[in-house]
């Protein structure tokens, strides 16, 4: 059966207005074109909607029952055809899912977390952590944001850029060497032992390519799933682990963990925000991303501007 959806809006002009006449000046058209109209509605409902009586038109009892919810029938469509309205943050129920490594976590969760329940009490987070292989999540619609270290491969996936990281080499106070005066080199680098954070359980990284450039071996001794577990297993160990130095920043603080410059020439980290385009015109998402943008871009910032954020809050 083929409906023409013009006919709903016709319908609920006839009932609202109770004359050929009045819904035809509400829609705009001409007497003849609502009263065929009318004809057509007759027609597919069975029924005669409006029925003269004297000099006025009035609904049967067909019309009255439905007349609530045809009305509601037409408001929904438009509200679906109508460009999005601004979203009431006081009153949004939904749960949205970030993907970040666990040391974007750490380092932004709580600042996220904070400001989404401040601004919208309703809403709630799922922070999941990164997976041990590449998946689809977010085409698939099952991650709203995730991070990434490179802007998307495919053009259905947005991106936004945040900053740019460095890698800085971190140890546990006391360790042989953090008594050295002079800068760590990359031979003193490579003699040590050390830790690789890799989710795929992997022994080498990047560093182990510059290195090789160099003609220089490391040898690392375990590899970790999380930057968190990697600095724990260093503060307890003589092994070095390299990371990058803001998102670790808060992590290696509280830890008491030592930091020295890394001795190789290593390209910046660059951090993107990254979502599905399906999602670039709600604007509930958007605002969500606005919120992840503060709180990703904040853990950049020079230790005296954090101080003043936090401040504001």
């Amino acid at each position: 059966m083929q409906l023409d959806l013009n006919l709903l809006t016709a319908l609920d002009a006839l009932l609202e207005e109770g004359s050929v006449a009045g819904a035809a000046d509400r829609l705009h058209v001409t007497a003849p074109a609502m009263s065929r109209s009318l004809g057509r509605i007759r027609k597919v409902t069975g029924d005669q909607i409006l029925v003269r009586t004297g000099r006025t038109m009035v609904p049967t009892a067909h019309a009255l029952a439905i007349r609530e919810q045809v009305h509601d029938l037409v408001q929904r469509a438009h509200a679906v055809l109508s460009p999005e309205q601004e979203v009431d943050l006081t009153t949004l129920e939904r749960v949205f899912t970030v993907r970040w490594h666990d040391a974007l976590a750490a380092a932004c969760g709580p600042a996220l977390v904070a400001a989404v329940h401040r601004d919208a009490p309703g809403v709630r987070l799922r922070i999941v952590a990164e997976s041990g292989s590449d998946t689809p999540e977010l085409r698939r619609g099952a991650v709203d944001l995730e991070s990434g270290s490179a802007e998307p491969a495919v053009p259905d996936i947005r991106s936004r850029f945040i900053a740019e990281d460095r890698l800085v080499v971190a140890l546990r106070p006391g360790h042989p060497l953090t008594a050295e005066r002079e800068p760590l080199t990359a031979e003193r680098y490579a003699a040590a032992e050390h830790l690789t954070v890799s989710r795929r359980g992997r022994l080498r990284d990047p560093v182990d390519d510059v290195m090789d450039a160099l003609d220089l071996r490391r040898r690392v001794v375990a590899a970790t799933p999380t930057a968190g577990t990697a600095l724990r297993l260093a503060l307890g160990t003589d092994l070095l682990v390299t990371v990058p130095e803001a998102v670790t920043r808060s992590a290696r603080q509280e830890l008491g963990l030592a930091t020295l410059p890394l001795p190789l020439d290593m390209p910046p980290i660059p951090l993107f925000l990254l979502w599905h385009q399906r999602y670039d015109n709600d604007r509930a998402h958007r605002w969500l991303r606005d919120r992840a943008h503060d709180a990703m871009q904040a853990v950049f910032a020079p230790p005296d501007a954090r101080g003043r954020n936090a401040g504001t809050r």
